[in-house]
């Protein structure tokens, strides 16, 4: 099953008066605070969910800048946006699905029948949807989540995986490459780790590329089905989107969440530079 929804099969499951949520995690580097723009015009019923406030854990730098938040708290939040168990959950954002993906990656993992809009908040627009402005009150839910620490790598398990798998660094290329770091302590990459950008997985209109086309993608770099595969990023928001990307291909992922915010500011963890997984490694 697909974990991406359409905007022609969202007005359907509107339309069958089924229990469906919709969460609009609008989010990016430069403008974390998307409640303004929800508050201008959002899908009709949905719920602004904070990013920073609630897919993510208050935590000193060496747990990075994005940990994932307790079960308790997440199922908290989960019951301030209306959820109850047994809903379908419909995530969005205006970015390319990229925070929408982190919304999908831990309610996923919670026992959730979550998807996300393909396209996002543009392709609602450009199909016609309809907006709302200002804020949506819900009644309080009482879903159930499941604590799992499936799919999810610590900081020693990331490390050690290029040597039985294909750690994915998820970054810009000059990121990777240690060209630049515009907001951890040090750059660089993960010794071993190889880099394919999450957005390109990402299709000019927005939406994710066909499986077809990932799976070729992803097979250019020696992901392939049945091969130990996983990824991180920055602070762990565009690698659960590289993990939607990974199962809408068919392949099993995990997830190092701390990501290079974790590893950058834990003291004594090699630090390759340049285009190659190996690099130059140098220990800060």
């Amino acid at each position: 099953m697909s974990h991406l929804v359409s905007v022609s099969e969202l007005n359907e499951l509107i339309s069958t008066g089924a229990g469906i949520r919709l969460l609009d995690v609008r989010w990016r580097l430069d403008r974390p605070e998307g409640r303004p723009d929800y508050l201008e015009g959002h899908l009709p019923g949905a719920v602004y969910v904070d990013l920073d406030g609630e897919l993510s854990a208050k935590g000193r730098p060496e747990h990075g800048r994005h940990p994932v938040p307790p079960i308790e708290a997440l199922e908290r939040a989960a019951r301030r946006w209306g959820l109850r168990d047994g809903d379908v959950v419909v995530a969005y954002d205006d970015v390319k699905s990229v925070a929408a993906a982190r919304a999908w990656w831990l309610l996923h993992r919670a026992g959730v029948d979550v998807r996300v809009l393909d396209g996002g908040l543009g392709a609602w627009v450009a199909a016609g949807g309809a907006l709302e402005t200002g804020d949506v009150a819900v009644a309080k839910g009482d879903v159930h989540l499941t604590d799992s620490t499936a799919g999810v790598l610590d900081i020693d398990e990331a490390a050690d995986f290029p040597e039985t798998g294909v750690l994915l660094d998820v970054r810009a290329p000059e990121r990777y490459r240690g060209d630049v770091e515009p907001l951890d302590p040090i750059a660089g990459h993960i010794p071993g780790a190889v880099n394919l950008p999450t957005l390109a997985h990402v299709a000019p209109d927005g939406r994710l590329r066909g499986a077809d086309e990932l799976r070729e993608t992803f097979a250019a770099v020696g992901v392939r089905p049945g091969v130990p595969t996983a990824a991180y990023c920055g602070s762990g928001i565009t690698a659960a989107h590289t993990a939607l990307a990974l199962e809408e291909a068919g392949i099993d992922a995990q997830v190092f969440p701390g990501s290079w915010s974790e590893w950058s500011n834990t003291r004594g963890r090699p630090v390759a530079r340049g285009i190659l997984p190996a690099g130059d490694v140098v220990t800060p």
